[in-house]
């Protein structure tokens, strides 16, 4: 499934997303209101490296400032080392892209936030752990591929998070 297969997200304002130093502020964030969406790892390579047309609306999304993207620290470290998977060099080099490129992109565009307590439901794959936990936490949309997530989606739906709604302009 991709993340353009559901009903619209919120339209949010505000300006482009990107990395919070802590998380905690004093003042009102400059993301408030906008529409909060984790996203997997595979199609945050899908959307910073394979330029795939299905996340053609997530980009402009994101670009616009109409949606914050939350991650943690646990997922740009992995983003990093699935970089550095000898497969994917190859895939790298093709687009012209170093795996700095790609993580400079992550941190215009993503705010961390601490990592999320275990939400009440479990994934069968523990690498997929964290992405619910913080969409559980955020009630955030959560964009994912992965088949183990989406056979969750009836328990996330309940904890208030949706699955790979697209964004539409």
């Amino acid at each position: 499934m991709n993340p353009s297969a559901s009903k619209p997200l919120p339209a949010g304002a505000g300006e482009a997303v990107h990395l919070a130093n802590d998380g905690a502020r004093d003042v009102p964030s400059p993301h408030e209101g906008l529409a909060p969406v984790v996203i997997d790892t595979n199609i945050v390579l899908d959307l910073l490296v394979f330029a795939d047309p299905h996340c053609a609306e997530l980009r402009a999304a994101l670009e616009a400032g109409s949606l914050q993207w939350l991650a943690t620290p646990a997922m740009r470290e992995e983003l990093l080392r699935v970089l550095d998977y000898p497969q994917l060099q190859p895939r790298l080099a093709f687009y012209g892209l170093a795996p700095a490129q790609v993580m400079a992109a992550f941190d215009a565009r993503a705010t961390l936030h601490p990592a999320a307590p275990k939400a009440p439901c479990t994934c069968k794959d523990p690498d997929d752990q964290k992405f619910i936990d913080l969409a559980v936490a955020h009630r955030a949309c959560l964009l994912s591929k992965d088949k183990a997530v989406l056979a969750m989606r009836k328990r996330l739906e309940r904890l208030g998070v949706e699955l790979n709604l697209p964004v539409r302009g």
